[in-house]
């Protein structure tokens, strides 16, 4: 039976009266449609903070996606690396340029794409002559993957590397941070994000040109006319003023967020990582995660429960959590999709479970997570 204290979420929106001020502000000046001021400036701050020359708001991570890999030459017919641990947006932004996607597993060091099945995978299109158009790395869960040697391989190859940042805003890699890797970023603000703008995203970028082209593709691609002419197809993919005011006041935030955020990583990791059996997910010397999930997993046969029985466990408390991504290769619209696996990512959602992280989890919620987990725990050993 289901337990009637209040529900706890996994991630939920965390907001503040800045934020209603400034909505408010975009409200009374009644720039409401698309565009304004306050686009301007979330773009403007956005890329100060991410430390990357330009920024463009638009209104999803997918839409950034989508025009990233575009802008950067993808198209019907081709192939896109991608890693296969992510959620279903990444490489359903390759098939709407009429390509398709490839499947990289995850290395254990980070949970992120595996460089050398990246170059194994790249050898083998050279040798075959049927090189990717691009490249598609994810960071996952607020971690950034392994760059140092993906950017590398990928100048090798001379093949265009994309970040897929949604995740990841505020993470770092040595004084690099999330979204200064390769062609362009894509961050997501979706409602369950880090920062949310209810729905929006933004595509980062050292190419002044691509933010430019960016920008016209996302506005319908119209021509530079005092009437209405296309001579491309673009999309209405920008974001709006009411939703950028949102952003801008989730944007000064952001430090405090990721705070709270490994901080709740670090009372998890105190009070849940003496069980046998159950693992964090690792940071590299180096890394620095957001950690906008925590996220463990659980060896049933060393902590006698399984990732699903804590779950249900908690689930039947009214608390929310969720198992890691499921694979891409493993999902049913991708079967005909080539892939190399190594077996990693698939235990990881065998094994992975997702713990509540919102920044504005209180201490008592927390413990009423890590009470249950312990519980639960307790039980299994006692069958």
């Amino acid at each position: 039976m289901t337990n009637s204290s209040k529900r706890i979420y996994l991630s939920p929106p965390h907001v503040t009266e800045n934020e209603r001020e400034l909505l408010l502000d975009a409200f009374d000046s009644n720039w409401i449609a698309p565009l304004g001021p306050h686009v301007d400036a979330f773009e403007k701050e956005f890329a100060q903070k991410v430390d990357m020359p330009h920024a463009v708001a638009l209104s999803s991570g997918t839409a950034a996606l989508h025009l990233s890999l575009r802008l950067s030459g993808v198209s019907a017919g081709d192939e896109v690396l991608t890693s296969t641990l992510t959620f279903v947006a990444t490489a359903n932004a390759v098939t709407y340029c009429g390509a398709k996607p490839v499947f990289i597993d995850s290395e254990r060091d980070t949970w992120n794409m595996d460089p050398q099945l990246l170059e194994d995978e790249l050898k083998e299109c050279k040798a075959n002559n049927r090189m990717p158009a691009a490249v598609l790395v994810v960071n996952i869960l607020g971690q950034c993957a392994d760059y140092e040697s993906i950017e590398e391989i990928c100048q090798k190859y001379d093949v265009a590397l994309i970040e897929d940042a949604a995740e990841s805003l505020g993470a770092r890699v040595g004084d690099r941070n999330s979204g200064s890797f390769g062609k362009a970023g894509c961050f997501s603000f979706n409602g369950n994000k880090i920062i949310t703008t209810s729905g929006g995203g933004m595509l980062v970028t050292d190419d002044e040109q691509l933010a430019k082209d960016a920008r016209n593709l996302a506005t319908q691609a119209r021509d530079p006319a005092p009437h209405y002419q296309h001579s491309k197809i673009g999309y209405n993919y920008r974001l709006s003023n009411l939703l950028a005011a949102v952003g801008r006041g989730q944007l000064a935030s952001i430090d405090k967020k990721v705070a709270a955020r490994r901080n709740n990583f670090q009372k998890y990791h105190e009070a849940l990582g003496i069980i046998d059996g159950i693992e964090f997910m690792p940071e590299p010397e180096g890394y620095h995660s957001n950690r906008w999930l925590t996220a463990i997993t659980v060896d049933p046969k060393v902590a006698g429960v399984s990732r699903e029985d804590l779950r249900i466990a908690l689930e039947d408390q009214n608390i929310e959590a969720r198992p890691v991504w499921k694979p891409m290769h493993a999902q049913p619209v991708f079967a005909d999709c080539r892939s190399r696996i190594s077996g990693v990512s698939d235990a990881l959602f065998e094994d992975g479970l997702c713990l509540p992280s919102g920044s504005s989890l209180t201490d008592e919620q927390r413990d009423r997570v890590i009470s249950n987990i312990l519980d639960r725990h307790r039980k299994g050993n006692q069958a």
